[in-house]
């Protein structure tokens, strides 16, 4: 037993199941919207996004989070703007963005003299964090999540049909840029957690295992949350065992859900097909079930 609670023993992973709680709620609501709107490349680009604005934050010396939000805010504007006034889509638009802002950020790092480590940047530091990254995610997450909790309704009109919410009244520009402005406070809230690279897996995984497990979408928001706090306390909890980083052990749990939530889902929905071809076509079904027939 003293072995298995050796982890909530020393105070750097106590810090980090503390960051893990506090990232893990508003990311599993935004995947929820993600997942629905279809825009898993938005939260990849903004996240690859924010890196020349964390080195020019540090260059500027103010916040490297104003940086990073600044600078996913004009990586999400940037991409609508192209896909709205040239006739290349959005996936397309999304690609060359965050590719070209994400080199740009590497230029500027290798560029400037800087104690920074990139690996932290990239791939998180959660059992490096401090009290004042515990604070700052933690306010950005609660806002991220109340902002959700209070609009989730017109979100999900507007992430469903945006023409049936704009003629409902709906502000469909507040919304959008709303939800925008969210994912990438999100981002910026999971940078001492997961990281810039790591971050997409908490904002896409969460939201596709719920979606393939249930059929309604409030339902899907709670299921999304709890599946994305069990795997960040699950895999930190690992990750002082196997002696690997907290974060890809997430990222491998929250994959290994999703392979396992999709299988269920191809089970059950085979189950139901034999079943309606049971009541619809007996014959067809007795058919299935003998095999076939030997001549």
């Amino acid at each position: 037993m003293d072995t298995l609670l050796m982890p909530f023993q020393f105070a750097f992973m106590q810090n980090a199941f503390l960051i893990s709680l506090i990232v893990a709620v508003p990311t599993a609501l935004l995947s929820c919207f993600l997942v629905l709107k279809g825009w898993a490349l938005m939260g990849d680009a903004i996240s690859h996004a924010v890196l020349p604005g964390i080195v020019l934050a540090y260059i500027l010396g103010i916040p490297l989070l104003i940086g990073a939000f600044a600078a996913g805010m004009f990586c999400a504007l940037a991409t609508g703007y192209l896909s709205h006034n040239s006739r290349v889509k959005q996936d397309t638009v999304m690609g060359v963005v965050f590719s070209g802002m994400f080199g740009l950020g590497i230029v500027l790092y290798v560029s400037v003299e800087t104690n920074a480590h990139l690996d932290h940047i990239l791939f998180g530091n959660m059992l490096g964090v401090d009290g004042g990254e515990l604070w700052m995610s933690g306010l950005i997450s609660l806002a991220v999540a109340g902002g959700i909790a209070l609009k989730w309704k017109d979100l999900l009109l507007h992430s469903f049909d945006p023409a049936q919410a704009r003629t409902s009244g709906l502000p469909v520009n507040f919304l959008h840029y709303g939800l925008l402005a969210a994912l990438s406070l999100a981002v910026v809230a999971t940078l001492s957690a997961t990281g810039l690279i790591l971050a997409i897996g908490l904002l896409i995984a969460p939201g596709a295992i719920a979606f393939l497990v249930v059929r309604r979408f409030q339902t899907m928001l709670w299921v999304a949350s709890g599946v994305c706090v069990a795997s960040m306390l699950l895999g930190t909890y690992l990750s002082f065992f196997l002696d690997s980083a907290p974060a890809p052990t997430i990222v491998l749990i929250l994959t290994g859900l999703f392979i396992i939530a999709f299988i269920r889902r191809q089970i059950l929905t085979r189950r139901a097909s034999r079943r309606r071809i049971a009541t619809v076509h007996p014959e067809e079904a007795s058919g299935l079930d003998a095999g076939p027939s030997v001549p």
